[in-house]
C-alpha cells in the first residue's frame, strides 16, 4: 500500500519535503496550506504588475545542497553570455547561457549585486561599517574615537552575554551598538535590547564583528564564486535571485509536486491533530466551506506555529507542555508598496556614473518614524516593477497583532507610511502613483515569554517517530529559507534511513556560521 505524507505548510520548508519525497521515496506528499498562496513569508505579491518581496529574499546558502537544489529549479541567467564559474569547496562548476526566448526570458536566476545601508542622520552608512574614507567623512573623526575607545573597551572588559545588549556590545562596544544597532533592533521587536536573550544574537549576528568588518574592507575585491564561504553573509557582495522574485521559484516547486503526484489543498486550516502510541495518526482541517477533512498518514511534517500546534493536539499534552506553548511570542509584520514617478533621495557619493540608489534594501536607523526597512523592489530585478520608469517601493514595519499600527484601516496606514518616508525626504507623497498594503502574522518566532523552556516542548514532540518539525515557525527558530529547506531535507533523509533521532535536524542554524535578517 502506497504512503502518505501529510504536510501542514506551503512554504519553503513544506513545499521542500514535499519535492525531496516525491524525488527520493514512493511516498506520496499532500500538503495543507491555510492560505490561497504558496510560499508561506517567501512568497511574491504581485499587485498590477508589480512584485512585493515579503521581507526580502536573498538567494545565498553555505549548503551546495540547497545551491544546486535552486538552480535545479530555476537555471542561471548570465546576460553576458560568458560562461559563470562557481567555484566553492574545491569544485568548480561552469554555468552556460542558456538560449533565451521572449516567453521563457523570466525563467531565470539572475546574479545580483548586493547593496544594503543604513540611513542614519539623513545620510547613507554601508552595512556593515567599515573604517572607510566615506564613513570616517559622515561620522567625524571625534565620533570614530569614541566608538574606537568603546570598542576597546569591551575587549578588555567583556560582559557575560546573558541579554542581546550584552552580545552587541561585546562585538561592536557601547558607542557603536547605541549609534547603529540598538534602535533598530528595539523596533524590529518592540521591546529592549536587554530583554531580549542574546540566543538572538548569536543565531543572526554570529561572527560579525568590528574586527572582520575592518579586515574584510581591507581585502575586498569582486568574487566570481557566489558560494564565497569565507565570508560572513552579511558581507556578500552577489546573491542569486528569481527574476520575478521567490514566489517564482516556489511556484515551480509547486508545479512539480503536483506534475508528479503530490496534492496541495489551500484554505484548509489545521485544526486537529490526533495521536495515540507514540505517533500521530491522523489531521483534521476545514475549509472554507466550513467542511471538516480528515487525513491520514504515515508520516507527518509541521511547518505551523508551534503554539497551534500544540493547541491542536488530541489526547492534549500535558498542562506544562501547553502551557509553555502558549507563551511563545511572535512579531508581525506589515509592508506598504507604494509605485511613485521618482525618488527625490539620491546618492551623493555613488562610486557609478548614476547618483540613484542602488540598494536593495535600507535600515531605517531614523528615531522620528517607525519604518524599519525599505525596499526597492527595482534594486532586486529589473522584473518586478510593470513600468521601469516608476520607482516600486516596499515599506516594512514590524509589530503585533492589535496594537496601534496593526490596528490602523488600511487607508489610514498607507497614508501614515506615506508620510513617514516623505518626513525622511525619500520621495514627494504628490508623486504617489499607487499603493497596497500586505499584512503577514507571525513572521518572526520571538526568543521571548517561554521560550527559554523551548526544549521541553522539543523533547515532547521528538517522541512521535512519524513527526518532523520543519521551518521557521515550525521549530520556532529564526531560520533564514535555506535552513528551512536543510531541515526538511534531512527529516527526508532520515525516513529514507530509518534514523529515529530528530537530533540532526535541530541541529540546523546552530553552528557559528552566518545569516541576515530576512
Amino acid at each position: 500500500m502506497t504512503k502518505k505524507a501529510i504536510i501542514v505548510g506551503a512554504g519553503p520548508a513544506g513545499l521542500t519535503a514535499a519535492y525531496e519525497l516525491l524525488q527520493r521515496t514512493d511516498i506520496i506528499p499532500i500538503i495543507l496550506e491555510k492560505s490561497g498562496d504558496i510560499g508561506g513569508i517567501s512568497k511574491t505579491v504581485n499587485y498590477k504588475g508589480n512584485r512585493m518581496d515579503i521581507g526580502g529574499h536573498r538567494f545565498f546558502s553555505k549548503s551546495d545542497r540547497v545551491m544546486k537544489w535552486w538552480l535545479n529549479i530555476l537555471p542561471l541567467d548570465n546576460t553576458t553570455g560568458e560562461e559563470i564559474a562557481l567555484q566553492y569547496q574545491n569544485q568548480r562548476t561552469l554555468l552556460k547561457n542558456a538560449s533565451s526566448t521572449p516567453a521563457g526570458e523570466t525563467h531565470r536566476m539572475l546574479v545580483r549585486e548586493r547593496l544594503s545601508r543604513i540611513f542614519y542622520l539623513n545620510r547613507f552608512f554601508n552595512y556593515p561599517l567599515s573604517l572607510s574614507k566615506d564613513t570616517i567623512r559622515k561620522l567625524g573623526f571625534k565620533k570614530l574615537a569614541l566608538i574606537g575607545s568603546s570598542y576597546m573597551a569591551a575587549k578588555l572588559r567583556p560582559r557575560t552575554e546573558t541579554t542581546l545588549e550584552d552580545f552587541f556590545i561585546n562585538r561592536f562596544g557601547s558607542n557603536l551598538y547605541q549609534t547603529f544597532f540598538k534602535d533598530y533592533t528595539e523596533k524590529v521587536w518592540g521591546v529592549p535590547c536587554n530583554a531580549l536573550p542574546a540566543d538572538w544574537g548569536r543565531q543572526r549576528v554570529k561572527e560579525l564583528s568590528v574586527r572582520k568588518a575592518v579586515v574584510h574592507a581591507m581585502k575586498k575585491k569582486p568574487a566570481a564564486d557566489l558560494k564565497q564561504k569565507s565570508t560572513q553573509t552579511s558581507l556578500i557582495e552577489r546573491f542569486l535571485y528569481p527574476a520575478l522574485g521567490p514566489g517564482q521559484l516556489w511556484e515551480e516547486v509547486a508545479a512539480r509536486i503536483v506534475e508528479m503526484g503530490g496534492e496541495i489543498h489551500f484554505h484548509h486550516e489545521v485544526n486537529g491533530i490526533a495521536h495515540s502510541g507514540g505517533n500521530i495518526s491522523s489531521i483534521q482541517s476545514t475549509d472554507t466551506n466550513g467542511t471538516t477533512h480528515t487525513w491520514e498518514g504515515d508520516y507527518f511534517f509541521s511547518t505551523m506555529p508551534v503554539q497551534e500546534l500544540i493547541a491542536s493536539m488530541s489526547p492534549q499534552p500535558p498542562a506544562e507542555i501547553r502551557s509553555i506553548a502558549a507563551g511563545l511570542p511572535y512579531r508581525d509584520f506589515m509592508m506598504v508598496g507604494l509605485l511613485v514617478k521618482k525618488l527625490l533621495m539620491h546618492d551623493r557619493f555613488a562610486k557609478t556614473n548614476s547618483d540613484e540608489i542602488r540598494d536593495n534594501w535600507i535600515y531605517i536607523q531614523e528615531k522620528s518614524v517607525k519604518l524599519g526597512r525599505l525596499q526597492i523592489f527595482n534594486n532586486w530585478s529589473p522584473y518586478m516593477v510593470s513600468d521601469p520608469g516608476t520607482a516600486w517601493l516596499g515599506l516594512e514595519y514590524f509589530c503585533n497583532v492589535g496594537d496601534e499600527l496593526w490596528s490602523m484601516p488600511d487607508d489610514a496606514f498607507i497614508t501614515f507610511a506615506t508620510g513617514e518616508l516623505e518626513r525622511i525626504g525619500f520621495i514627494d507623497r504628490n508623486d504617489v502613483l499607487d499603493s497596497n498594503i500586505v499584512r503577514m502574522e507571525k513572521t518572526y518566532p520571538a526568543y521571548l515569554g517561554t521560550y527559554n523552556r523551548f526544549d521541553e516542548i522539543r523533547n515532547y514532540t521528538d517522541t512521535f517517530h512519524n513527526l518532523f518539525l520543519v521551518g521557521r515557525n515550525g521549530m520556532h527558530k529564526y531560520n533564514n529559507s535555506d535552513h528551512s529547506m536543510l531541515a526538511a531535507m534531512t527529516a527526508v533523509d532520515n525516513i529514507i534511513a530509518n534514523i529515529t533521532t530528530k537530533e540532526n535536524i535541530w541541529e540546523i542554524n546552530t553552528e557559528q556560521s552566518y545569516h541576515e535578517e530576512e
